[in-house]
């Protein structure tokens, strides 16, 4: 029986971890004994939690490397060199593709998929160089399945399983360990106003925090939320097109785009719109 892995004292950093699934897993950890760093865009929201895990909070643009340089400095001058990172940061519009603004489009690339490139890049030096390391990518089964009414979502959710399925293969002769976890619908607000558009099992933020500590704890190179569904793609990849469509439409799974709140919605597509005019 391998080692136990132990959180006690790890130095973990946490992009998007001022609501959600980010604060789910940033309590997870404390609770474990770590040592969280919390980083967002929103630094008020980021200090505000921090609070709740007597941690550090540091303003954090996913989509600048700069911006992870400077948080990651000041976070090794506090606490040393990043043991684990979770890059949960990422935004999800929903609607048809043809009617998103090209800033929405551009904003889900940069943060969805680059954020992750870049909080990589900005850790994985020096874990090579310690040869002690986590790096936990949050994509979903969205990067499994696709969904119509989240196109580009599901674009950069399929390259990041991709990233990360690559990036094990070249860094197999390593001790760095690296997972993807892979949620389903997730209770945040990214999922508001979708009721019961999207046919596929609901999750608690704490639920993929659990999985997150799981991933790390046993090496996992990937985990569903909820885990029963961690092999199904496995399967779906062997239906053929026609089957697969057939059954598709039967469930219909293009409710998203019929059936959108977008007044539940109202208050994050605002957000997002402002996000995406920013960088």
């Amino acid at each position: 029986m391998g080692k136990k892995y132990s959180f006690l004292n790890k130095v973990v950093l946490i992009t998007g971890g001022g609501r959600g699934i980010g604060l789910a897993t940033a309590v997870a950890f404390r609770k474990l004994g770590a040592k969280v760093a919390i980083g967002d865009i929103d630094l008020e929201l980021a200090q505000q939690a921090t609070t709740k895990v007597q941690g550090f909070g540091g303003y954090l643009d996913v989509r600048s490397q700069n911006s992870f340089h400077d948080l990651i400095v000041q976070i090794e001058k506090q606490w040393g060199p990043i043991d684990i990172l979770v890059n949960n940061a990422g935004i999800m519009p929903m609607g048809a593709m043809v009617e998103e603004s090209q800033a929405i489009t551009d904003a889900q690339i940069d943060i969805n998929l680059r954020g992750v490139i870049h909080g990589m890049k900005a850790v994985l030096p020096k874990m090579l160089e310690r040869q002690t390391g986590h790096i936990v990518n949050v994509a979903s089964l969205a990067g499994k399945y696709p969904i119509p009414g989240a196109s580009i979502y599901c674009a950069t959710k399929f390259a990041v399983v991709g990233l990360t399925a690559s990036m094990q293969q070249e860094l197999r002769d390593t001790p760095i360990g690296l997972s993807a976890v892979l949620p389903s619908k997730v209770l945040t607000e990214l999922s508001f106003g979708t009721g019961d558009s999207l046919p596929i099992p609901t999750v608690e933020p704490q639920d993929v925090a659990n999985a997150i500590i799981q991933a790390i704890a046993h090496n996992l190179a990937e985990i569903a939320v909820p885990n029963y569904l961690t092999h199904t793609p496995k399967a779906y990849g062997l239906v053929p097109h026609w089957l697969n469509t057939g059954f598709r439409k039967l469930i219909g799974d293009d409710r998203i785009l019929k059936g959108l709140d977008q007044n539940d919605r109202k208050a994050y597509s605002q957000r997002l719109s402002q996000l995406a005019q920013t960088k």
